[in-house]
């Protein structure tokens, strides 16, 4: 039973991040806690799970935390809940805390807790114990940010984040314990003024964020070290301000792992033990230099590992917002394809978000039929954004 319920925790574990198990597929990169790439509030999950551009919100610590030197409210508190593969279980799921304090004109600073609960799993040493050791696999993460503004259009932000992953199994190996690590994330945006068109007025943004730059994570001592999810963002976007009631953003991120391509080092066919051995010995910072050019069938391949998400949102008088998006994986690299839409609302200083998404891949989402919940609260002294 222990074996059983360890397959299954490793398929929950891995099922975000790598979907496909033939030759091609098999260069699919994969990392540990895939669930820091999962959106984890419902405005960003709206549009296709991206953030890295879009206007500041209090869960702009997951996305780009050189947004809030931007925000209008001076501090922010935001909590979401997220469901994972809702249509098989019900105590899985990813759970987020924010919280931002925009210091003055020039600075803010950022902090979240991110939970990622795997439900629990029945440890029996016979399948006629009648009663089991129940055990809670779990994850989470502390950030901490700080943001400056350089200019009135353009401001970076550094972020830290502690990690823990704790998936041993205590009956399993009762010298388990947790695993820990940290990452540093670097980020930048820019929003320009708002431009004065014949019939509207706009605004561009872009932004981007490498995040998760850290040591890989073990899980026990002399045991194998793996990568954690070091990502890049890069996007953009322009926001249509039809009048004083109506705006419609527009908006594209592309993100690239920057981790390197599992790959036949010994040229035998297969992608073996020793191939991972190899594969396990790169560092983390020379991965990162790697993953730009170490793919096997070259530029090619490489664009196969650039995922694109493509979203807009249309506002009403600041209360009132419906979102749509659309993210692409390649199917040789993880096949994660969905349709997403949202909606937000705005009560006094409260704002309410949900979204849901719908699986246009073969190979069906974790998260296909979720409903996302999201609360934000706005508070303190409001800032002129007009630029």
């Amino acid at each position: 039973m222990k074996k059983i319920s360890l397959l299954l925790l490793s398929a929950v574990f891995l099922f975000h991040a790598k979907t496909f198990a033939q030759e091609e597929q098999d260069r699919v990169i994969t990392t540990a806690v895939p669930f820091l790439l999962i959106a984890a509030d419902a405005r960003a999950a709206g549009m296709g799970d991206q953030g890295v551009a879009t206007p500041v919100d209090a869960y702009s610590q997951q996305w780009n935390p050189a947004k809030y030197v931007f925000a209008e409210s001076q501090q922010g508190f935001g909590v979401t809940y997220t469901p994972y593969l809702s249509e098989l279980v019900n105590d899985i799921f990813l759970g987020n805390l924010t919280y931002y304090n925009r210091i003055n004109d020039r600075s803010a600073f950022g902090a979240s807790f991110r939970y990622f609960s795997m439900g629990n799993i029945e440890a029996r040493d016979t399948p006629e114990e009648i009663y089991p050791l129940i055990l809670s696999p779990n994850q989470f993460t502390l950030d901490l940010s700080y943001a400056l503004r350089l200019s009135d259009h353009f401001s970076m932000a550094v972020a830290g984040r502690y990690l823990r992953s704790d998936l041993k199994l205590a009956p399993v190996d009762p010298d388990a314990t947790a695993a820990n690590t940290f990452g540093v994330d670097v980020a930048a945006f820019y929003r320009s003024s708002q431009i004065d068109f014949t019939k509207f007025d706009g605004r561009w943004r872009a932004g981007i964020n490498i995040s998760n730059i850290g040591p890989k994570i073990k899980y026990d001592e002399g045991g194998q070290e793996n990568f954690i999810p070091t990502n890049l963002k890069l996007g953009g976007g322009f926001d249509f301000i039809l009048d004083a009631d109506n705006r419609i953003g527009t908006y594209l991120e592309f993100n690239k792992f920057l981790v390197p391509t599992p790959q036949d080092f010994d040229g035998d066919g297969d992608i073996d033990a020793e191939d991972n051995q190899e594969y396990n010995s790169i560092g983390a910072i020379e991965g990162i230099f790697k993953s730009f050019g170490d793919a096997p069938d070259g530029f090619s391949e490489e664009l196969k590992e650039i995922t694109w998400a493509l979203g807009g949102e249309y506002v009403y008088q600041d209360v009132f917002s419906l979102r749509t998006g659309y993210f692409h994986e390649s199917p040789e690299k993880g096949s994660r394809q969905f349709i997403s839409f949202g909606a937000g609302f705005k009560y006094t200083v409260v704002n309410i978000d949900i979204s849901y998404l719908f699986s246009t891949s073969e190979v069906v989402s974790p998260l296909e039929g979720t409903l996302r919940f999201g609360l934000t609260f706005n508070f303190g002294r409001t800032y002129n954004e007009v630029y």
